[in-house]
């Protein structure tokens, strides 16, 4: 699988990660996990990505490939509570939760830490960047980084102080595109795209019954795109997510073993040719509405 440099870290990922949410939120079992990620990692994934709020992402990875740890780059995120008795953003509530991240992950430390979707106001105060600085310092976490879209995540490629970006970027949320991952290629930040596929918003023809889903949906019905109705349109939206000059690696997650090799082969056919990235991002910019913003 090919790999690229993520950002100034030195780490090289793969192109395709792995995110951790549908496991922990549709009851996938330790079985179930043991062989996704097995042969995910045999085929050579070597990023996976979770989150302290995705049910039992965390406990599940720990128990499947914590023997493997050398294996692969591991992200995590911090900010909400989850079961810790501390409102969201509170620095004790951050402290404790990457701790509990660790030892559900049975770790010593991760690749990248990312404040979760947390808000300008919140970045600015300077709080919550200051206890990511400290997990740093400590050795739990080798980078910190930021989760989020629109302002917050201009305000956090500005200020400086991480070393990576996970961002919403898809054929349905081009935000990013212009507003923030140039800046963070020219700071020397990794950009994770997260919704890579858009949440295939498309796929069955009609409205999602998922409310995650639906602007998306919304979004697709007036891009009108003309590779929707073509079999490989997921694969030709995967590719254009990984043609965005300044991204390194797409989270796209499953509960299913069968699915993250189908996921690995739509990507056998490398980037999008020029001419078809650029129809992609001409038309958004034709039709995109002023409140397209990027969605968590």
């Amino acid at each position: 699988m090919e790999q690229r440099l993520y950002g100034n870290t030195g780490m090289k990922v793969s192109v395709l990660g792995f995110g951790g949410a549908e496991i922990g939120f549709k009851g996938a079992s330790p079985g179930e996990v043991e062989r996704l990620l097995g042969s995910a990692l045999d085929a050579g994934l070597n990023v996976i990505d979770t989150a302290e709020c995705y049910g039992t992402s965390e406990e599940l990875i720990g128990q499947t490939v914590s023997h493997r740890r050398s294996e692969y780059y591991l992200f995590t995120k911090c900010g909400h509570a989850s079961g810790l008795e501390y409102p969201d953003w509170e620095p004790k509530l951050l402290e404790e939760s990457i701790d509990r991240s660790l030892r559900r992950l049975r770790t010593d430390y991760v690749d990248v830490i990312h404040l979760h979707s947390c808000s300008e106001e919140l970045l600015r105060q300077g709080d919550v960047i200051d206890v990511l600085i400290r997990a740093k310092e400590k050795g739990k976490t080798r980078f910190i980084g930021y989760s989020g879209d629109h302002r917050a995540a201009l305000y956090a490629v500005e200020c400086g102080a991480f070393d990576s970006l996970e961002t919403s970027v898809n054929i349905a949320d081009q935000e990013a595109v212009t507003l923030t991952i140039p800046k963070a290629a020219e700071r020397g930040m990794g950009v994770t795209a997260k919704r890579p596929i858009a949440n295939a918003a498309w796929v069955t023809g009609r409205k999602p019954e998922s409310e995650y889903a639906q602007p998306y949906w919304e979004r697709l019905q007036q891009l009108k795109y003309d590779f929707l109705d073509e079999p490989d349109s997921v694969g030709t939206a995967l590719r254009f997510t990984l043609s965005v000059p300044g991204v390194h690696t797409a989270i796209v997650g499953t509960h299913r073993p069968e699915r993250w090799k189908e996921n690995a082969a739509l990507l056998a056919a490398g980037s999008l040719p020029d001419p078809r990235y650029e129809a992609i991002r001409a038309r958004w910019c034709e039709a995109a509405g002023t409140d397209w913003i990027g969605l968590q």
